[in-house]
């Protein structure tokens, strides 16, 4: 049997993989890019991929367990934080035309990647005014 998923998940995935899926990849409109590369790159993209999915199939394991849920979002948003100080960070150009350019490429691709949270004062809000009680029972 499925459970039905509150508004706030149906929403939250839907805007996870509409992201992923309308946005070409990075290489795609890089004319700079070697075929070698493109087919490397093709690479890393397919095992990213799999590990995407190896993370979907965690979150399978686990549904309906909350505290397990949590600590997945947990580490997801640490690795988030961590990719984003860290190698992304120090991978920026340091030419200021390069950034413009990475930046207006990112702004075309749908800008910063940003995971979303629920914060605790809003949903205890609808606790109590009774909107979230059908979140509850799905």
């Amino acid at each position: 049997m499925q459970k039905a998923h509150s508004a706030y998940h149906v929403a939250a995935l839907n805007n996870l993989y509409a992201r992923a899926v309308e946005h070409p990849p990075m290489s795609a409109g890089s004319p700079d890019v070697s075929p070698a590369e493109r087919l490397a790159q093709g690479d890393w993209e397919a095992r990213l991929s799999s590990e995407l999915a190896g993370l979907q199939g965690l979150a399978d394991e686990v549904d309906g367990n909350p505290e397990a849920l949590l600590l997945l979002l947990r580490r997801l948003e640490d690795l988030h934080r961590t990719i984003q100080d860290g190698p992304f960070r120090s991978s920026l150009p340091a030419d200021r035309g390069e950034l413009f350019n990475l930046l207006q490429g990112m702004e075309r691709s749908g800008g910063w990647p940003y995971i979303p949270r629920l914060q605790l004062r809003t949903f205890m809000d609808l606790l109590q005014s009774g909107e979230a009680g059908s979140a509850l029972a799905a």
